[in-house]
């Protein structure tokens, strides 16, 4: 089985050791680095329908099929932590931009999301899907934090902040507020509301809002 080492505090990258023949499939525009002996192949992985569904959430049409033996490095392209998922036969979803690697053992795919919540939320109309047995591993923006929700149990996060969760979790999407808060509240529009059981995985930053905010602070021209 590959090894893997997670790197650094604030901006956390990833390392693969992979031994002879040992595959694993990532976002090609996450690569930092691989050692010579390490192969490089763009792949269909799980078929054409399944890449397409891929494209569909932001991701990559072909993904990059890394064959060892060597090391390999990814990264994100913002400051945050690597998140290790592992697998037992569950699926889980996951916001569309966060994915960096995952094993050969993994199925890659895409689901439709709740509609306002990608409209609104920031996230993509689709959500990354994965599912069978292996580690698939994500990056989240500032810190993150896994909560294990009970059956029943149920927590509401900002839509932008809530960076996976497994498939048994049931959610919804509500507007919080009136015209006034959509207009000018500073906390978000729309709050996702997760069920359990399951394993949600929230991120302290959101990269929607922090790409809204430089934009907004942009000087214009007159």
């Amino acid at each position: 089985m590959p090894e893997y080492q997670i790197v650094g505090n604030d901006f956390q990258y990833l390392i693969a050791n992979l031994q002879e023949g040992e595959k694993i499939y990532a976002e090609g525009g996450h690569l930092i680095y691989k050692d010579s002996s390490v192969k490089l192949n763009a792949r269909l992985k799980g078929g054409l329908l399944r890449a397409i569904a891929r494209e569909l959430t932001g991701g990559t049409f072909f993904l990059l099929e890394v064959e060892g033996p060597g090391s390999v490095a990814f990264s994100s392209f913002f400051p945050g932590k690597v998140v290790r998922i592992d697998l037992n036969g569950e699926k889980i979803l996951a916001e569309h931009t966060s994915f960096l690697m995952c094993e050969s053992s993994v199925e890659y795919s895409a689901t439709l999301s709740r509609l306002s919540a990608g409209l609104f939320g920031g996230e993509g109309i689709f959500l990354a899907e994965f599912y069978g047995n292996g580690a698939v591993f994500l990056h989240g923006e500032g810190d993150v934090q896994e909560i294990d929700l009970q059956e029943g149990q149920a927590v509401e996060i900002e839509a932008s902040h809530l960076l996976a969760m497994d498939s048994s979790v049931n959610y919804t999407v509500t507007r919080v507020g009136g015209l006034k808060t959509m207009l000018f509240g500073d906390e978000g529009l729309f709050f996702v509301k997760a069920i359990g059981p399951g394993r949600i995985w929230i991120r302290s930053a959101s990269r929607f809002q922090f790409v809204a905010s430089i934009l907004k602070n942009l000087p214009r021209s007159s």
